[in-house]
């Protein structure tokens, strides 16, 4: 039987984080061919001056991801450090979070649908249903942040195309 919650949390992030994974090794490649490129500059980079940078991006949709798994299935979320100064460092919380949420099964997320989700974001403190938490916040925050992080790359010269965000269909 097909559990809704699981196909949508963790199949659907684990194929996007394995493509944001991706993204990072193009960036690798792009500072290695170019050395007038210095990774810290493309770690920090941004979009606009009052954007936040790639790093940040990458954080929060790893946060995401595996706030979203811990949350729906009542498990305990992990906490890391936002120490990341190098694109290996982005690929190691990449990896962190497939990890974890290759952890989880289908059953694990049993009774997700009838569990009220509270969460702080900053001085604001939000509840919502299961469905509202996944489907209006996880899922567009995600996407939302591994999108900018992919234009964010891509403003700055890393040649990609949609496949490199979506992959094979």
């Amino acid at each position: 039987m097909s559990n809704t919650f699981y196909e949508l949390t963790i199949v659907s992030l684990l194929r996007s984080l394995n493509k944001l994974d991706d993204l990072i090794s193009k960036a690798e490649a792009y500072v290695e061919q170019d050395p007038e490129i210095h990774e810290a500059t493309m770690v920090q980079a941004r979009l606009f001056p009052n954007m936040r940078p790639f790093v940040f991006q990458i954080r929060v949709a790893t946060d995401t991801a595996k706030g979203a798994a811990a949350r729906l299935t009542g498990s305990e979320l992990p906490s890391w450090p936002d120490d990341e100064e190098t694109l290996a460092q982005l690929h190691e919380r990449v990896g962190k979070a497939i990890s974890f949420l290759s952890g989880f099964k289908a059953e694990d997320f049993d009774g997700a649908e009838s569990r009220t989700i509270e969460l702080k974001l900053g001085p604001n403190h939000y509840k919502f249903t299961a469905d509202q938490y996944l489907g209006g916040f996880v899922l567009p925050n995600f996407h939302f942040h591994m999108t900018t992080a992919y234009n964010i790359l891509r403003h700055h010269g890393v040649v990609l195309g949609k496949r490199d965000y979506l992959g094979e269909i």
